[in-house]
């Protein structure tokens, strides 16, 4: 009997638990189950993993293979897990030598060439990587993501570039810190191209400034839609930790986090048909909502009257966290982080 385990990491909104992905060769008819609450795309990857190894010239073994995710308690999803099965495998049946795994963890998709593929949620995993003083391997594209976390982070383009690595034979490249872009660079919306209006724009400087809550009212097309999507270029640069939070609820929330935009206050605009799990988030898979984001940035609300019922029946509260714009049937207004609104 053979027995290897290798480290990864889930993904539960916008946090990255640990996941151990236990593999057993053991006697009896081949087969091939993953146990451990997984889901479907999760079930899939034994056809994955199983020509990823084979095309990739590894010998898979006819035995009968049982991963487990552990805990057990907790759902995984998603095809994060293919590379460290993967390896699980070679571990378990001494392809690979198991203690080269130590002190890694490792995240991306397999395709059935055996190449790696990106996943989503890499920066929150890369950040918990960072915390618990470990390394992470990803696929070339998470890997500039991964690295503004600031810790160790290596890429990889195919199954045989990791197994080289971990053999000692061929090391992979340590991706570095990429550059983030200064304030001047950013592309944010300035309040200086606004000509007129100059009692809205002095509300929006107080409102900025003092962190007041702020209300706009007037007829489609006078401009405040305008005004405030430049309401967030009027704040403070953002803190690391804030920065690092607003990139890793786009990594979950949007699948990726452009590098180029860190460090920028996002700014949101949700429809009022938009349906309550959009705004505040949730489903079988936890992902976080347009409600969210009020942490790290500003949200534009049109029409708010079309929203109030909805809205407030499921934050369940009176008092919300100030960061968002929420427009009246025609009004607008304007919260800064920290404080809180009351709801018109």
């Amino acid at each position: 009997m053979a027995l290897a385990v290798v480290r990864t990491r889930s993904a539960l909104g916008i946090d990255a638990p640990t996941v151990d992905v236990e593999t057993h060769l053991g006697g009896g008819l081949p087969s091939f189950s993953i146990v451990g609450m997984p889901d479907t795309a999760l079930r899939e990857a034994r056809d994955r993993v199983r020509g990823a190894l084979t095309t990739s010239g590894f010998e898979f073994p006819r035995r009968r293979i049982t991963v487990n995710l552990a805990p057990a308690d907790l759902p995984k999803d998603g095809a994060r897990f293919d590379l460290a099965i993967a390896l699980g495998i070679l571990a378990a049946s001494r392809q690979i030598n198991p203690a080269a795994l130590e002190g890694g963890v490792f995240s991306a998709e397999l395709a059935l060439s055996g190449a790696l593929r990106p996943v989503s949620g890499t920066l929150p995993m890369a950040a918990r990587c960072v915390r618990e003083d470990e390394w992470l391997l990803v696929a070339r594209e998470n890997a500039q993501e991964a690295a503004l976390a600031g810790g160790e982070v290596r890429q990889a383009g195919h199954l045989l570039d990791v197994c080289a690595h971990l053999a000692g034979v061929r090391a992979l490249p340590r991706v570095g810190e990429p550059a983030h872009p200064s304030t001047e660079e950013a592309t944010v919306p300035d309040l200086a191209d606004v000509r007129g209006q100059h009692r809205a724009r002095r509300a929006l400087e107080i409102a900025a400034a003092g962190a007041h809550s702020l209300l706009m009212q007037g007829p489609p097309g006078s401009g405040k839609s305008m005004l405030a999507a430049r309401l967030p270029g009027l704040l403070p640069p953002m803190s690391r930790q804030e920065a690092i939070e607003a990139a890793a609820l786009q990594s979950v929330g949007e699948g990726a986090f452009n590098p180029t935009h860190w460090g920028q206050r996002p700014f949101r605009q949700p429809h009022h048909t938009a349906s309550s799990r959009a705004l505040t988030g949730g489903g079988e898979s936890p992902a976080p909502g347009r409600f969210r984001w009020l942490t790290t940035a500003y949200c534009f609300w049109t029409n708010s009257r079309n929203f109030r019922g909805m809205l407030w029946r499921r934050c369940g509260n009176r008092w919300r966290p100030a960061r968002s714009i929420f427009p009246g049937p025609m009004p607008v207004c304007a919260s800064p982080p920290g404080f809180n609104w009351w709801p018109p």
